[in-house]
């Protein structure tokens, strides 16, 4: 097929390339042949911009409809670039609150990213416990709803004000935190994207970034662990519980661990806790096994992900002027995520430093199983890992 001269507002080599369905108009030419000279006008950039006349492609020369068709940058000189996408994609949305019966998985219309988002072609959503929340209702949200938090993939498309200091291209490997990541499509802000680098696959970027860097933040910004310290983490063969497991064994900290079961001791001392106790009653006594590993001082910091029915022994294992409570002079912090990622520069930095702790350090990510995004329940907790859905 012929390629039109490349007009001068965009530069790099052009491909054209004709479509059976509608495109996300990103960046969109429409060609219409007329008596005169032929014309191209670019559609949905920030100004609309005639551009000077070129080559039509074969098959458009005659007077015709108007064709559109979608422009492919063969070059990373510019963010506006587009590869094929279809009109419908698979999902699983939520058109009323209630249980696991109000999940569908069904066609709805690929999103259309704004200015500032990327769209990504995910290749695995993370399930995270929260996705109940917006389920049952306990955190509100407009109907109907796409659910998950966190995907990887590659980027389909982007949008016209992407900056251009993130470097993306169509085709980058990303994984991102955002919205509607149960889904085939996932328009995403492009300031909440990240590149995978080489040596991570996107399997374990989708597995790793939510949860780990809620661990990482929690054990530099909640309470900065210092090696020797005695730390108790509860629920540690869960998500976040694992990677704080590993992060305080890198930081020189002695970790008391719990688990819920027999089977999960030797997971969490091979994540890196020197104390496991099953937290069952009958079964192990988590205040008496604090304060013999600690000489009655209690730990410097509890990393309590389980909350109401474990907070008022979590104050008895705390040190005084610890992290958790006001009794003994400690500190209560109910942190979020996104609070301690709230720039660019703050995502970026505690990123990097969970690449580095992948490659580098060779820390464990634990996938306890794939399913089919069809299959989706997000309620099950006998698992010791992450659970990714494939769309």
């Amino acid at each position: 097929m012929s390629s039109p001269t490349p007009p001068e507002l965009f530069q790099p080599r052009l491909k054209w390339t004709t479509r059976d369905y509608e495109v996300i108009p990103l960046v969109l030419l429409e060609v219409t042949p007329t008596e005169g000279p032929d014309r191209f006008r670019a559609r949905n950039l920030p100004t609309p911009a005639e551009v000077e006349p070129g080559v039509i492609p074969p098959g458009l020369s005659s007077p015709t409809p108007s064709a559109r068709l979608a422009l492919s940058i063969d070059s990373a000189a510019t963010p506006h670039t587009m590869v094929p996408i279809p009109k419908v994609m698979k999902a699983v949305q939520i058109e009323q609150t209630g249980g696991v019966e109000v999940l569908h998985y069904k066609d709805i219309p690929i999103p259309t990213p704004k200015e500032d988002e990327v769209l990504i072609k995910n290749e695995y959503a993370g399930v995270n416990y929260i996705d109940t929340y917006f389920r049952t209702g306990l955190y509100p949200n407009p109907m109907p709803m796409v659910l998950g938090r966190e995907g990887s993939g590659t980027i389909a498309a982007l949008g016209s004000a992407v900056p251009r200091a993130l470097a993306f291209s169509t085709g980058d490997e990303v994984v991102y935190m955002g919205n509607s990541a149960y889904a085939e499509y996932t328009a995403c802000p492009a300031e909440k994207v990240l590149k995978i680098p080489s040596g991570v696959s996107t399997a374990d970027a989708c597995a790793a970034l939510l949860q780990a860097l809620t661990a990482l933040t929690l054990a530099e910004e909640a309470y900065k662990v210092e090696s020797g310290d005695w730390v108790l983490v509860l629920a540690a063969s869960g998500g976040v519980g694992g990677w704080l497991c590993q992060i305080l064994r890198t930081k020189g900290a002695k970790t008391i661990a719990t688990v819920g079961s027999e089977e999960k001791v030797a997971t969490a001392k091979e994540l890196g806790a020197d104390v496991v106790v099953i937290d069952r009653p009958g079964q192990g006594d988590v205040v008496k096994t604090v304060k013999d590993c600690t000489n009655g001082h209690g730990v410097a910091a509890v990393f309590d992900g389980v909350g109401k029915d474990t907070f008022e022994r979590s104050l008895e294992c705390v040190a005084r002027k610890g992290t958790k409570l006001a009794a003994k002079n400690a500190k209560i912090a109910r942190p979020t995520l996104f609070n301690y990622l709230y720039t660019r520069e703050e995502y970026e930095h505690y990123s990097d430093k969970l690449w580095k702790m992948m490659i580098d350090q060779k820390f464990t990510v634990r996938i306890h199983a794939i399913y089919p995004m069809k299959d989706v329940d997000i309620e099950s907790r006998k698992t010791m890992g992450k659970l990714l859905l494939k769309p």
